[in-house]
């Protein structure tokens, strides 16, 4: 009889009891995918005492992470507790040292210590693998690790936090402003008390940082990522976004470029048309441009316990298979150094909505500015709005009126600086909006 492969979970939150739920249910299963059973034989969490649910009683408790990670009767240490530090880390880097396999869907981990933590696996011949850490249930880590291994990539980009993407998405639909759509996804638990690292799109930096390495072969550091949030996108940028054929989402992207590999995280307007676009709710997407093939999207959700847990069993299950391949496609010494590419030098279309002053030479002011620094405008929006009765018959201070542009591709670096001349002459009022364009 073939023996078991025996698993440690530390960490018995939503995701790691769906574990246990889901290995139990698929029990029969596994062992006929693997050629061999998957136990769960040890288990540690904060308290023993919570009722979670799920049978514990023929598996053995510890109290601390670190004794399970190096438990001599366990094959696999599964890490989802969560968290950059301890006890997560020490943890992480005990069982690799040990020569055991690591699951984990910790992304923070990965994003902050990834490196040291797959130079420990390189070493002992361990695996180690994080399915679960990026977009949930989408297979997107074996794909760019293993599936598309025999191409080249030139861009990877997608919908990387649901929170973000289900606030916008509800904003669009049903009329609501930021504020109202942040507060009934905290209701629903779709965010956080503090939201900070999810609608600042800290979040996804670290996905997408994690995809980089993967997909180019660079050394993580989400301090190389460029990040702006959702917390400016008004009703007034859905609606303008809509009329000319685009939808706002909060997109993740890496692309390769001649100055090196660019990754941002920013609010981007794309076409309706385009498959990211039709990503609703707490769904997340992503997309691969590779060559010899068009692009591929693959889409899914990117939270919860099932979804995860799903991820979660299935590197359980390739390391029950023998599978192991370097946990970011390539040996340590073959990955390269990421610097932060200054947003200056990125290219793309822009939207542009401002309020500007009514009165004589304001546009002749504005078109100039654009001029001077080459940029073409593909598209001019202008609305007026109504004219108010002056009051006590004196004469009305005309309004600012709202103008959107379009613009062909560009340099970030020649949008700021127009931007930045058109306030000094004072025909706008209040700061412009600036929204990026990815070309689909």
């Amino acid at each position: 009889m073939v023996e078991p492969l025996k698993v440690g979970l530390a960490g018995l939150g939503t995701v790691g009891t769906a574990v246990v739920r889901l290995i139990d249910k698929q029990r029969d299963a596994l062992a006929a995918r693997c050629g061999r059973p998957i136990e769960i034989v040890a288990v540690t969490a904060r308290s023993k005492k919570k009722d979670r649910g799920i049978d514990l009683k023929k598996k053995r408790w510890l109290t601390d992470p670190f004794a399970l990670a190096t438990d001599p009767d366990i094959d696999v240490f599964v890490e989802l507790m969560g968290g950059d530090g301890e006890p997560a880390k020490s943890a992480v880097e005990a069982a690799l040292a040990t020569g055991k396999s690591v699951v984990t869907a910790n992304k923070a981990l990965l994003a902050k210590h990834g490196m040291t933590l797959a130079g420990l696996a390189e070493k002992s011949g361990a695996s180690l693998n994080f399915e679960a850490a990026v977009a949930g249930a989408i297979p997107i880590v074996k794909t760019l690790r293993e599936g598309l291994r025999g191409n080249s990539f030139h861009r990877i980009y997608g919908i990387l936090n649901g929170t973000c993407n289900y606030i916008l998405t509800r904003m669009e639909q049903d009329r609501l402003s930021f504020e109202e759509c942040l507060a009934d996804a905290q209701r629903l638990g779709y965010a956080e008390a503090d939201p900070t690292f999810d609608i600042d799109g800290h979040d996804a930096a670290q996905k997408l940082s994690i995809l980089a390495s993967l997909a180019f072969g660079l050394k993580i550091d989400a301090r190389a990522v460029y990040v702006e949030g959702i917390r400016t996108i008004s009703l007034a940028d859905l609606d303008a976004a809509s009329e000319l054929g685009y939808r706002i989402k909060l997109l993740g992207v890496a692309v390769k470029t001649e100055s090196g590999i660019e990754q941002r995280v920013h609010p981007t307007m794309v076409r309706k048309d385009s498959a990211i676009a039709q990503v609703m709710g707490v769904t997340n997407a992503v997309t691969i441009d590779a060559d010899g093939i068009a692009p591929i999207t693959l889409v899914g959700p990117g939270a919860g316990g099932l979804a995860t847990a799903s991820a979660v069993v299935a590197d359980i299950a390739d390391i029950a298979c023998g599978t192991r391949t370097p946990p970011f496609g390539r040996p340590i010494s073959r990955m390269s150094v990421s610097r932060k590419a200054p947003m200056q030098r990125h290219e793309g279309g822009y939207y542009i909505r401002f309020m500007a002053r009514d009165r004589p030479g304001t546009a002749a002011t504005i078109a100039t500015r654009l001029a001077e620094q080459h940029i073409s405008l593909e598209s001019i929006v202008q609305r007026h709005t109504g004219d108010r009765p002056p009051a006590n018959g004196r004469k009305r201070t005309p309004e600012p009126v709202p103008v959107i542009l379009i613009t062909y591709a560009t340099s970030e670096d020649a949008v700021r600086k127009a931007l930045a001349a058109i306030k000094r002459d004072r025909v706008i009022s209040g700061e412009p909006q600036l929204i990026r364009i990815e070309k689909n």
